[in-house]
């Protein structure tokens, strides 16, 4: 028998180990399905109710491109644009954010905004380079729910700002429009709101908004003239005389007024006056004395203390 051969027991043991259930290498794909859920949840919460959008164009808008603005800021996004069955207009199909819910409320307007050149000037001049947006303008959140709207062809009125509404009688319209400005004494104190035609059809109506701290100069005797482009005048003495607001009213059309030196009581909001042509010359040398702050106004010998931020506004009929 062999000496060096080791008996039985000699030999070393081998040791088994048991490999865990999971290994680490199992963490990275679930701690990766645990992050996508959280993003897809966060995602989630930030949708709000998909709305229908009929326009008669869709002419510069763009699926999954064209936005909905409200004051400036995001509230939703173009998803799908598509013909009507009828082949007559076009159905925007959009997702509203969640904060911005209440859009999808009856009363809520929506509509395209595009480059324009009027007598006020160039609007959404941006547009050119970004395209056209749609911008919205909720309601008085007082309506039903509602998914499906029919968008307006052009921009509604929306008055921003305080101030009071009067309104002007003319027999006719030059070179007026919305945001045309309003003059006195050479210094814009207000601006056109609207121009609509009268319930009868004999004359237009020009709505302007004065801001709050000149609504005292406008009293019930107050006088207005269409101050845009420019009065010509021949005398045989005196030869030709040419005389314009500022180069501003030339361009784009404009409204002065004045108030006799002898004032009379402040007008209502929403009082009527009848535009003129062209001034009176003693229109230009009235001198009315009306002491005015943006919160108080006194006139010799009638003083009185208004409240300029309850001043009422006379709405759109």
């Amino acid at each position: 028998m062999n000496a060096n051969r080791k008996a039985p027991g000699d030999f070393p043991r081998a040791i088994i180990k048991r490999r865990a259930v999971l290994s680490l290498i199992w963490c990275v794909p679930v701690v990766a399905a645990i992050v996508a859920g959280v993003l897809v949840f966060q995602n989630y919460k930030r949708f709000g109710p998909v709305i229908t959008i009929q326009f008669e164009s869709a002419n510069g808008l763009d699926a999954n491109q064209t936005l909905i603005r409200y004051r400036g800021v995001r509230v939703g996004a173009v998803r799908s644009i598509q013909l009507t069955r009828e082949l007559r207009h076009v159905e925007v199909t959009a997702r509203l954010e969640r904060f911005a819910s209440g859009l999808a409320h009856e009363g809520s307007v929506f509509w395209i905004v595009r480059p324009e050149v009027g007598v006020a000037g160039v609007h959404a001049l941006e547009t050119i380079v970004s395209g056209p947006y749609i911008e919205a303008l909720p309601g008085d959140g007082r309506g039903k729910m509602q998914n499906h709207f029919v968008g307006e062809d052009e921009t509604p009125v929306i008055k921003h700002g305080s101030g009071t509404e009067f309104i002007l009688e003319a027999s006719s319209i030059r070179s007026l429009g919305a945001n045309s400005p309003v003059y006195y004494r050479g210094l814009q104190v207000g601006k056109v709101q609207y121009l609509e035609l009268s319930a009868d059809s004999t004359t237009v109506n020009v709505h302007v908004l004065i801001k709050g701290s000149f609504a005292p100069l406008v009293r019930s005797n107050t006088v207005w003239w269409n101050a845009g482009g420019i009065n010509i005048n021949w005398h045989l003495l005196s030869g030709l005389n040419m005389t314009a607001e500022n180069l501003r009213a030339v361009v784009t059309g404009g409204v002065s007024f004045a108030t006799p030196s002898n004032p009379d009581a402040l007008a209502s909001p929403g009082t009527s006056f009848t535009l003129h042509n062209k001034p009176e010359a003693k229109w230009l040398d009235w001198e009315a004395h009306i002491t005015i702050t943006n919160a108080a106004v006194s006139t010799p010998g009638n003083p009185a203390t208004i409240d300029f931020d309850n001043l009422s506004q006379a709405p759109k009929p």
